[in-house]
Formats: C-alpha cells, structure tokens, sequence
C-alpha cells in the first residue's frame, strides 16, 4: 500500500527517540516522549493558488523535519506508523 499525499500534505516517518538516556538508563514507552523529528516520505504537489497554479513545496523526500508534538494525522503503513501533516504544520527542515 502507498499512500500519495494531497495537495500541500507531507507523509513523515517519525524518527524514534532513544530508549536509553545518556547515564545508561533505559526509559520505558510510557515514558518516552512523542517524537517531533521525523524523514519527509512524499509530499503532495502544492497548494493550488487563486491563479490556478501550483505553490512549491518548500520540503521534499528525505528531508528531516521538526514538527509540533501533537501536529497531523497518524495512519499506519505496511505496520509502521507514519503522520500526515499539512506543510504549514512543519517548523522547520534540520541540515546535515
């Protein structure tokens, strides 16, 4: 199954925060936080403009990206989980 996003949406694969903290402790899921980094998978085409244009995605596949905690939609992909954001969701891409 694949799933192409629509028009400014971007499917993101959370990127997992370490289970074990720097001292060597090992956190339990209940107690780890929701990730907020994640790799962009596909990216829709762009928000149609009032012109009939297309707006340019500012992301793209394999970008990393930072986005809110609670930000976009979970959906479930070949049994990983993956979110479905608007690009206005996003806050930032991280370099390098």
């Amino acid at each position: 199954m694949a799933i192409k996003p629509l028009e400014d949406r971007v499917l993101v694969k959370p990127i997992e925060t370490e289970s074990k903290t720097a001292s060597g402790i090992y956190l339990p899921d209940t107690a780890k936080e929701k990730p907020v980094r994640g790799e962009v998978v596909a990216t829709g085409p762009g928000k149609r403009l009032d012109n009939g244009k297309r707006a340019e995605m500012s992301v793209s596949k394999g970008d990393t990206v930072v986005y809110g905690k609670y930000a976009g939609t979970e959906v479930e992909i070949k049994g990983q989980k993956h979110l479905i954001l608007r690009e206005s969701e996003l806050l930032g891409v991280i370099d390098g």
